[in-house]
This record gives structure tokens, sequence and C-alpha cells, in this order.
């Protein structure tokens, strides 16, 4: 099949088997990487993406659900003009040890943002329920995504 969709804001048109899954044909067809497949059922967060601006997870995505949809990944969160604030917050607070699960963080922190722009530390420690990271503690992304959502900048 063919499919038609905005990725990363550029218009895009793939062929792909009816059961591929997204995750693979953004990873494997479209070379974006860092959408990650970590658990592959759902489990992880590791291969979140923004669909239409909501946070799913590609591994649980047929790439047929993309049709027509804007979507975006870790690769299209950054401007012409640099980094996004979250992945300057997360980068400045030491937020990425081993980098794995940062991507699918960062996704999902931008679709917390943009539902709650003045999201508390309770809301952005639930935010994360389906996002896991074997290295943090969390400490240090919940603080990052505390300061992205209030505009600061500490070391």
């Amino acid at each position: 099949m063919i499919l038609c969709f905005t990725l990363n804001g550029q218009a895009v048109s793939c062929e792909a088997e009816a059961d591929r899954r997204a995750v693979d044909l953004l990873r494997e067809d479209m070379g974006l990487t860092g959408t990650k497949e970590g658990c592959g059922a759902g489990e992880c967060g590791a291969c979140s993406i923004l669909v239409d601006g909501e946070h799913k997870l590609s591994c649980l995505m047929l790439a047929a659900q993309l049709e027509g949809r804007d979507v975006v990944t870790i690769e299209g969160m950054a401007g012409k003009d640099g980094l996004h604030p979250l992945q300057e917050a997360f980068i400045r607070h030491g937020a990425v040890q081993c980098g794995f699960c940062t991507p699918g963080m960062v996704i999902a922190a931008e679709a917390l943002l943009r539902r709650d722009p003045l999201v508390s530390r309770n809301a952005i420690r639930e935010g994360f329920a389906g996002n896991l990271c074997r290295c943090t503690g969390y400490q240090k992304i919940i603080d990052a995504v505390e300061d992205a959502a209030r505009g600061e900048e500490k070391p």
C-alpha cells in the first residue's frame, strides 16, 4: 500500500506492507533511528512519537495508521535554530545518561506540555508512567521538564 503523511514537517509518500509496524517503517525505511524499540510490547515508551500532536507508541501502531496524519519523531523536535527547549533542558540537567530512553522521554514530555503547559511535578511523574528509564532515577528528567515548562535555564 502507498502511504502519504507528514513526517517532521515534510510531506512523504512511501510503500509499506499492510502488517508493517510504524516503528519499523520509521527506523528501517525512513532512517529515523532516534525512535527506539525497547520492548516491542508498548511497555517501555522508547518508541514514542507524536501523531497529530498526541503521544503514541509506534511499536503498537501499524504503518497504515500514519496515513494522512502529522507525525513527529525526535529528529523533528529540533528547529532550524537549534535544539528544542526540552532537548536543551535534558542536556542541562544531565537527564540523558545512556540515552536510549531519552528520545521517548522528550516526546512524552512534549505531549504532556502541549496538554498542560503549567504542569506540576506530580503530573510530570504521572505523564512518564509509560516511559521507563533504567539509568537516571527520573529526578533529573522531571527537573528538566519542569524547567522547560517554566522557560528556565538553570545550570
